[in-house]
C-alpha cells in the first residue's frame, strides 16, 4: 500500500488544515508514493521505538508528536532526533505525525479522553474556525463525584503516577473540562465554561494560582493526557484499511519518570 492511501484516511479524520501555525504534522520523512506493508503507532519517535519498529518489520512510524519541530542545520548524530531521522531514512522507514490537527478535530484527543471518563453532553470548549473543530471538551458525568475519588479515577484509567492539583475549591465534580497536552493558556476558558475541575497537562507554578476559587485545575501529564492517541490511530486506520498492518507500540514511553 502507498503511503498516501494511508495518510489519506487520517487526513480525512483530522485535515491537516486544522493543524496550528507552529506545527510539523503530516509526512516528515519519506514520499507519498512509497510502498509501506505495516506500521507501528506511537506517542513519539524515540531510538527504541525505531528499533522496535525494525524488530517488528514496520516500514512506517505514524506518532501523535513530529520527531522534528524545529528546523534541523546539520545530521552529524548529535542528538537523538539527529540519530533517530538518520536511522529512518537508513532504513526505509516512512515518518509520520497527527499532531495538533489531532487534537483540535471533532471526535479528537480531548474527546477521547472525555469519552474514557465516561463524560456526557460533550462540547468542544474552545472552537476554532472549521466546523466541529477547536481545542479542548466540556461534559458532564452521569452523577456527581467528590473531587479527589474523581482524580483517583483519572489516575487509574491513565496511569497517572502522580496528580499535581491547585486548592480543591469544589467539594464535588460533575462538569468536567479537558484539554490533552499542554493546555495552560486554556485555563480562563475553562473557567468560563462553569466546569469543576480541569484535566489538562504542563502547568506552570503561577498556573495552580489562577482557580479563582471557581475550578480545580489539575495536570495529570502530557504524556498521560496524550497516550490514548495511540488507541485513536489504530481504530482510524483498522476502521477504514482493513487489510493493513497496524501495531501499537509497546515501547512508547512516558519520557518523564517519578521517585516514590
Amino acid at each position: 500500500m502507498k503511503v498516501r492511501d494511508i495518510t489519506s484516511v487520517i487526513e480525512a479524520f483530522a485535515p491537516l488544515s486544522l493543524q496550528e501555525s507552529y506545527d510539523n504534522a503530516g509526512l516528515i520523512v519519506g514520499r507519498a508514493d512509497d510502498e509501506v506493508s505495516k506500521a507501528l503507532l506511537a506517542v513519539d519517535v524515540t531510538e527504541d521505538v525505531i528499533a522496535e519498529a525494525v524488530e517488528e518489520g514496520c516500514d512506517m512510524i505514524i506518532t501523535h508528536h513530529p520527531i522534528v519541530f524545529h528546523p534541523m542545520k546539520r545530521f552529524n548524530s548529535a542528538s537523538q532526533t539527529e540519530r533517530c531521522v538518520e536511522e529512518a531514512i537508513r532504513r526505509g522507514i516512512v515518518l509520520y505525525a497527527a499532531h495538533t490537527n489531532l487534537d483540535s478535530t471533532p471526535q479528537g484527543m480531548s474527546w477521547r479522553v472525555a469519552q474514557i471518563l465516561g463524560l456526557q453532553n460533550i462540547e468542544v470548549m474552545q472552537p476554532t474556525s472549521a466546523e466541529g473543530a477547536g481545542f479542548g471538551v466540556v461534559g458532564e458525568l452521569g452523577e456527581a463525584v467528590e473531587s479527589t475519588q474523581f482524580m483517583r479515577r483519572v489516575m487509574e484509567l491513565f496511569d497517572v503516577k502522580a496528580m499535581r492539583h491547585s486548592d480543591i475549591v469544589k467539594p464535588v465534580v460533575s462538569k468536567v473540562a479537558i484539554c490533552t497536552g499542554s493546555g495552560g493558556s486554556l485555563i480562563d476558558t475553562a473557567r468560563a465554561s462553569g466546569a469543576d475541575i480541569y484535566l489538562t497537562a504542563d502547568l506552570k507554578y503561577n498556573d495552580f494560582m489562577r482557580h479563582e476559587n471557581s475550578i480545580i485545575l489539575a495536570d495529570m501529564g502530557h504524556f498521560e493526557s496524550e497516550y490514548c492517541a495511540i488507541q485513536l490511530l489504530f481504530d482510524i486506520l483498522s476502521k477504514n484499511l482493513c487489510i493493513f498492518a497496524v501495531r501499537k507500540s509497546v515501547r512508547s514511553c512516558n519520557p518523564v519518570n517519578y521517585l516514590f
